[in-house]
């Protein structure tokens, strides 16, 4: 019998998402969809930037955008690590797991050679099939699931409202013609 499950990848997120910057409401009401974070960092990012300030900056977003959506389960996944000396990878990867004090699970990977992709994948599909089977099994963790969800929903729409409101209100100080209601409005999903 062949399984699967569904990811999706949101590479849009950036510092700002949860107030409108780029597309960040748009990806980030796609994560309340979701079981499971994968927080992917790359060791070696192109741009030389720090990645401890870049996953900091992500689980902030992700913080201010839902408290609930925050709570949920969360994996480190180190990506890149083809790009550094193979003395130099456990080093890199301590310090990193060191300065975010991450406690979680962790994978390091090569997304481009596939290095420790299958191990992440593996893992993944288990902890979601033991996830779907202690809900099946507990009604009490489906309502629960089905109780975060409606929680998320209601913080992504409230979210959604205060910022609709605030660019209104700045739009008539600034007896703003253009102004279109649509480009604000949030559609949200949510598919047990």
């Amino acid at each position: 019998m062949h399984e699967h499950f569904v990811m999706a990848d949101v590479p849009g997120l950036i510092e700002g998402a949860s107030e409108g910057a780029g597309l960040g409401l748009r990806f980030l009401k796609h994560l309340t969809r979701t079981r499971l974070l994968l927080h992917v960092v790359d060791v070696e990012p192109f741009d030389e930037s720090d990645p401890v300030e870049a996953a900091q900056a992500i689980t902030h977003e992700l913080e201010q955008f839902s408290a609930t959506l925050a709570e949920r389960p969360r994996w480190l996944v180190l990506n890149k690590l083809d790009l550094l000396p193979e003395d130099e990878r456990k080093t890199r990867v301590n310090d990193i797991v060191s300065r975010l004090g991450w406690n979680g699970p962790m994978f390091c990977i090569s997304a481009i050679s596939g290095e420790g992709t299958d191990a992440l994948i593996q893992a993944a599909y288990r902890w979601l099939t033991e996830q779907r089977r202690l809900e099946n099994e507990d009604e009490a963790a489906a309502e629960r699931e089905q109780d975060m969800r409606r929680r998320m929903e209601v913080e992504a729409v409230a979210r959604a409202e205060a910022k609709l409101s605030r660019k209104r209100k700045t739009a008539v100080e600034d007896n703003d013609d253009d102004f279109d209601d649509d480009e604000y409005d949030v559609e949200v999903e949510y598919v047990p």
